[in-house]
């Protein structure tokens, strides 16, 4: 039964959109999966999509898939590139991997207009700066 399944919680993982470059017409964002802990995980999957409501109406987009055969021990990857023009939506990554033979999963979202100056960090491991979720 269900119940019976471990509680296998993810921790010292973290999602992270980054802010690569900018220039006068336009800024270059990208989304990292960032492992903080000090063993590798193997088998990362991700899925992401966007969704929310703008100018009125409900929007999605599509939903994409990343496989990630494996992240070392406090090491990052790149997820994807993201557009500027999504941060009016709900940003969804859905983060799957093993550590051993243990499965963890975790879902990470940033919020409609999360992703502003106000909420930038320097992002560990990627030393960029960047907005993050644990």
């Amino acid at each position: 039964m269900i119940k019976d399944l471990p509680e296998n919680i993810v921790k010292d993982i973290a999602v992270a959109v980054a802010l690569e470059g900018e220039t006068v017409e336009s800024k270059t964002w990208y989304v990292y999966i960032i492992n903080l802990k000090n063993q590798p995980i193997e088998n990362v999957l991700i899925t992401s999509k966007g969704y929310g409501e703008k100018d009125g109406e409900q929007v999605k987009t599509s939903v994409l898939r990343h496989s990630i055969p494996l992240i070392e021990a406090n090491a990052f990857k790149l997820i994807e590139p993201i557009d500027e023009q999504t941060f009016g939506l709900a940003n969804e990554y859905w983060v799957s991997y093993y550590i051993g033979r243990e499965i963890f999963d975790k879902k990470f979202i940033f919020m409609p207009e999360s992703i502003v100056d106000a909420n930038f960090i320097k992002l560990p491991l990627v030393n960029k700066p960047g907005v993050m979720i644990l």
